[in-house]
């Protein structure tokens, strides 16, 4: 009787964020997913590792003049300004609609154009049941310090997380932005603040122009650059911030797009991955992805997607 082949062991997807469990690292990106519950009709979300819902501001937002996105070769730039329905409403109606279909852990993506404000929404959103991580876009001008971005000045970075420190029980994320010299001292400047873990990146700067009218494409001019071309960007910034905190949680962010991709992402030193503009073009590309993992990584020959780390 020939003998029965032993069946290989299956890939464990699981991760961890901190003290957080995850069933995969796959997290959509704020602002590519809405606020999660509407892409439902499209497969079941609670697949899904976490959510982070679109970016939600103290006070509603209609958002910037159109147009406000302009195609790219490899990626597209976005202007769309933090159009939201402002943090009332998005606790009373989004969190509860969004709960319904998706019983994994929920990542709150905050910002703000004051400390006061961040300090505000973010005392809102911590006593949320529903809401298990809380994550600052620090790309936002401080109207309060002469329009200069929350994320690209170490001081003005530090005074903030402090604040929002104070009111916030949940464990804090600053989403980092890439329009710096030095990531890992911005980095350096979160953590020492009092922020539990870094995710990067946020969108580079960028712009397109109309050559028949000859004109910027979106109407604010500039906008956040995002898509595969920025992968390397991405991974060379997450790499970096590793190599200097070998101990803290990251979220890797930027140019994701397969399977292939999130495990590059994890082997730079990222804990989970958000997956961003790759919704916007394939609305089950976090589906896909989360399809793609067991075989290509039973292929690499590995049984724990958490044991991933660079040779």
């Amino acid at each position: 009787m020939e003998m029965m082949k032993e069946k290989k062991p299956e890939v464990n997807l699981g991760v961890k964020l901190g003290e957080i469990s995850l069933q995969n690292p796959v997290i959509p990106a704020s602002g590519c997913f809405g606020f999660g519950y509407e892409m439902n009709q499209y497969y079941p979300i609670d697949i899904l590792g976490s959510i982070s819902i679109k970016g939600t501001t103290l006070h509603p937002r209609f958002g910037n003049p159109l147009p406000r996105v302009a195609e790219c070769n490899s990626g597209l730039i976005n202007s769309v300004g933090l159009q939201n329905p402002g943090v009332d409403a998005v606790i009373d109606n989004e969190l509860p609609r969004l709960r319904e279909v998706f019983h994994q852990p929920i990542i709150a993506n905050i910002s703000g154009f004051s400390i006061d404000e961040y300090v505000e929404c973010c005392r809102k959103m911590d006593v949320q049941q529903q809401v298990e991580i809380i994550e600052l876009n620090v790309s936002c001008p401080n109207v309060h310090g002469g329009g200069i971005s929350f994320g690209t000045d170490c001081s003005t970075l530090s005074s903030l997380v402090k604040e929002v420190r104070k009111v916030c029980s949940r464990p804090l994320y600053v989403k980092l932005s890439p329009n710096v010299t030095n990531i890992v001292s911005l980095a350096e400047a979160a953590l020492n603040a009092g922020a539990d873990g870094i995710c990067l990146i946020n969108t580079l700067l960028g712009m397109r122009i109309d050559i028949k009218t000859r004109r910027p494409i979106i109407a604010n001019i500039m906008g956040g650059f995002s898509g595969p071309a920025i992968l390397p960007i991405a991974l060379r910034m997450v790499y970096q911030v590793r190599q200097a905190f070998p101990e803290i949680p990251i979220i890797g962010c930027g140019g994701v797009t397969s399977a292939a991709d999130l495990i590059e992402m994890m082997l730079a030193g990222a804990n989970a991955v958000e997956i961003g503009a790759a919704n916007l073009i394939n609305p089950y590309a976090c589906k896909d992805i989360i399809d793609e993992l067991p075989l290509l990584l039973e292929n690499l020959g590995v049984e724990n997607i958490s044991d991933l780390k660079l040779n």
